[in-house]
């Protein structure tokens, strides 16, 4: 019985991560995927754009509490690049409550775009992609044995998705993978990572996050995922951005550089996504809030400008009218 289990996962694992021939552009592309993997031309497909005008207060929603993330053990963990993106083992020490099960934790993966573009996260919210996103998957352990037998049962995995942009400064614990690129550059290598605190890769507040039901977001696209994605970003330099962007390549050799590994936004059709806080009245974009400060600022800098200019003319005004009253009270000296 054991074997057939490792037998299904190392299967499953084939089949979703590189067994099975596919891209995400070109004649293989995720517009193609469909033929191949009919999953993925289902109608609760992920990643989706989140507008949060249209999302639903939960007031029900648990808080998300990670555990062991902070101490992953003592085992190194293997880092591997598939052809599609890096992925980092995790071992099922790590889980999260707050879920309707006990969701135990299995791999994370990173998706990004390239070098000079503003896009490679998943996600979107508001119609806005962020510089790329991360991925922690974990499966309903209390229901199934393995990560194979939950990634085909509703609501079988449950995956983290945390939108990353670029910062001022180098993010220590995504440095613990992104320094051990150069070992993994071509398609199936592999090295060893120290354990370290997995729980820094997340957002430093877990409270605001969205929830929705879709899939994986690579073939097989099993529609079996519990996403909730955080509202807040994790940062990373644009050094470790790059870095990430130019270091691995998607074949055995160095001729196709691994980049662009994003699906783009599926049809939300008639999912509901549901938000663990009140969302702020304003609905505008970052650039849009970013044209209005810009606005606000040049607006108060007028201003400051023209009451400047009406304080030195009455200054002046006040000056002459001195100078005129000192004029005219001056003594009359007798000839």
């Amino acid at each position: 019985m054991t074997l057939l289990i490792l037998l299904l996962e190392v299967i499953w694992i084939m089949a979703a991560f590189g067994g099975q021939h596919w891209t995400y552009e070109g004649p293989h592309g995720q517009h193609h995927w469909p033929a191949s993997y009919p999953e993925c031309g289902r109608n609760a497909q992920s990643p989706v754009n989140i507008q949060t005008d249209s999302v639903t207060f939960d007031p029900e929603l648990l808080p998300l509490q990670p555990h062991g993330y902070d101490q992953p053990g003592t085992r190194p963990l293997e880092l591997r690049n598939n052809g599609h993106t890096v992925q980092l083992s995790l071992p099922p020490t790590l889980h999260l409550e707050g879920l309707p099960q006990k969701y135990v934790a299995a791999q994370l993966h990173l998706h990004w775009g390239q070098k000079g573009s503003p896009k490679g996260s998943e996600h979107q919210i508001n119609s806005e992609a962020s510089a790329a996103e991360l991925h922690i998957v974990h499966y309903d352990s209390d229901t199934y044995n393995s990560l194979s037998e939950a990634a085909q049962m509703p609501q079988g995995l449950a995956v983290l998705g945390i939108l990353i942009e670029v910062g001022e400064t180098k993010n220590p614990a995504y440095e613990h993978i992104l320094s051990h690129l150069h070992e993994i550059r071509y398609k199936d290598q592999n090295t060893s990572v120290p354990p370290f605190n997995v729980r820094e890769l997340l957002p430093p507040v877990l409270a605001h996050f969205f929830r929705y039901n879709g899939s994986l977001t690579t073939p097989p696209c099993y529609q079996s995922v519990l996403w909730t994605v955080f509202s807040r970003r994790a940062q990373i330099s644009r050094e470790q951005l790059e870095k990430l962007q130019e270091t691995l390549f998607s074949t055995e050799e160095p001729s196709r550089l691994l980049v662009q590994n994003y699906r783009a936004p599926q049809p939300l059709n008639q999912r509901t996504i549901f938000a663990s806080f009140i969302q702020a009245e304003s609905s505008y974009t970052t650039g849009e809030m970013l044209s209005l400060g810009v606005g606000i600022l040049v607006g108060c800098l007028c201003l400051l400008l023209a009451v400047y200019l009406i304080a030195r003319k009455i200054r002046k005004k006040v000056l002459g009218d001195q100078k005129s009253v000192v004029f005219t009270s001056a003594p009359v000296t007798e000839a």
